[in-house]
């Protein structure tokens, strides 16, 4: 049985992004991954299905989107502040802190690119920690998106190519609870798994605990969901660690 806390951790937590690099699906083949996912054990970790707008239409009736671009769904990520949020969910992707408070102005939420299939692509912690406490400043969600398929800081190849270079990668867990530990940021962020432990119904890292309100506050109110191209590889490195 899963601690209360661990379940709220990780609920709806990945929207999954097959269609994208580096699986980079055809349509059919990431909606068919999708939904056998929903049906599946741990369908209770998926959030929704990452889709442009131009190919949203392709998508069956039922499956829940975030959709890239501004257009008329619920739940959008853009690259640019939209002008009228008419009830829907906006996530603002940005590298660019002082935008954080005009997304608060508008109730709109924050997006940090966390990696991608180059080792330039991944921001510095520093930069990870200080988008944290600025969104949480300004109270203000945040998603996050791209190289975050394994749950601890490690080492692994960029790609699925064989020859595929490796290099340095954020935890998804380490994102979320520095989110839930926003003054100790960078500690959490550089944290390796032997610092995060499940302890009764709390989750631990290093002297903390955290329950299961402090994780529902964080994923409530701060970090929402992640992007992933991969649903199985996070459940698949959950069950080695022995969280699933």
């Amino acid at each position: 049985m899963l601690a209360r806390a661990q379940e709220e951790l990780l609920a709806h937590l990945i929207d999954y992004a097959g269609l994208f690099p580096p699986a980079s699906l055809s349509m059919e083949e990431a909606v068919r991954n999708y939904q056998t996912y929903s049906r599946g054990a741990y369908a209770w970790m998926l959030g929704r299905f990452v889709v442009p707008a131009a190919r949203a239409k392709e998508v069956p009736l039922g499956i829940p989107l975030s959709v890239l671009g501004d257009a008329p769904y619920e739940v959008l990520e853009t690259k640019e502040i939209v002008a009228e949020t008419l009830g829907r969910t906006i996530y603002v992707e940005t590298t660019d802190l002082g935008l954080i408070p005009q997304l608060a102005r508008r109730e709109q939420r924050a997006k940090i690119r966390t990696g991608g299939v180059t080792q330039d692509a991944f921001p510095s912690i520093d930069f990870i920690a200080s988008f944290i406490r600025t969104c949480i400043q300004h109270e203000v969600p945040f998603k996050a998106t791209a190289g975050l398929h394994h749950p601890v800081r490690c080492v692994k190849p960029l790609t699925y190519e064989p020859d595929a270079p490796t290099g340095q990668m954020h935890g998804f867990l380490n994102v979320f609870l520095a989110a839930a530990l926003p003054e100790r940021a960078e500690e959490v962020l550089m944290s390796g798994a032997d610092d995060f432990r499940v302890e009764r119904d709390d989750i631990g890292w290093r002297d903390v605990l955290l329950t299961r309100d402090d994780i529902w506050m964080m994923r409530h109110t701060r970090a929402i969901a992640f992007g992933s191209c991969s649903f199985e590889e996070p459940v698949a490195d959950l069950k080695e660690m022995g969280w699933l």
